[in-house]
């Protein structure tokens, strides 16, 4: 029998999706490369399997629910799902001039394409011997640090993109609540201001320190948490 742990990542070609792909890969766990555009998907793929790593890119567009069906059909078995893929079309507008469609677009990918990935491939985390799934948040999502006015979160002007994570915050807590008791954890992950594209560049964290809880969430031998939200300092407030 196959004990190798399945890994899902969705926007797993490039950023923190990629590097945990390799991270994750390098400590043998076998990985689908999530990723909307799939010669990207390919290319990340190549990349890890010259680092020794088993991967298979799987086209997935996480706003498309056809495609999500589609990837699930070419995945019999399913271990670990990190929803990791989001956008933030903001542009530090100011809350009462962001348009609906910016708006719209943060809650389409980062909320609503992560419950469809969620709900769709949760049949087969729920057939594995201990399920997880692991929802890349941000601590700008947290309503208790954005209403504090000594953090810079109070001063942040993307108010699409952090309503988008404190929605996803919403959503880990009340899925864990129903799987308790199953063998199938849910737990969201503030990575940080990670440096990379995604960020805008210049994040005041390496995407190795930005995927380091994930990693650890990911790999630990017996996962008893369930309904967190963490970093590497330990517990964000919501």
């Amino acid at each position: 029998m196959d004990m190798t742990i399945k890994t899902l990542i969705t926007g797993a070609d490039r950023g923190m999706g990629y590097e945990l792909a390799l991270e994750l890969g390098l400590k043998g766990q076998y990985i689908y490369v999530g990723s909307r555009n799939l010669a990207c998907g390919q290319a990340a793929v190549a990349q890890l399997e010259a680092a020794g790593i088993q991967a298979q890119a799987v086209q997935l567009d996480v706003t498309d629910h056809e495609s999500i069906v589609a990837a699930k059909m070419s995945i019999t078995n399913l271990d670990i799902l990190i929803n990791n893929a989001g956008i933030a079309v903001d542009h530090e507008t100011k809350p009462s001039e962001l348009s609906l469609d910016a708006i719209r677009q943060d809650f389409n990918v980062n909320y609503f394409g992560l419950i469809d990935v969620t709900q769709v491939f949760l049949p087969l985390l729920k057939a594995a011997p201990a399920g997880r799934i692991i929802n890349i948040s941000s601590a700008v999502g947290s309503l208790t640090l954005a209403s504090d006015a000594n953090t810079s979160i109070h001063k942040l002007q993307a108010s699409g993109y952090q309503a988008s994570k404190s929605a996803v915050n919403m959503f880990t807590i009340k899925l864990a609540a129903e799987l308790e008791g199953t063998p199938v954890t849910v737990n969201a992950v503030n990575p940080g201001w990670v440096d990379t594209s995604f960020g805008g560049g210049g994040g005041n964290r390496t995407v190795q320190v930005g995927v380091s809880r994930t990693v650890e969430l990911a790999t630990s031998d017996a996962l008893t948490d369930s309904g967190t939200f963490s970093d590497i300092d330990g517990i964000v407030p919501w």
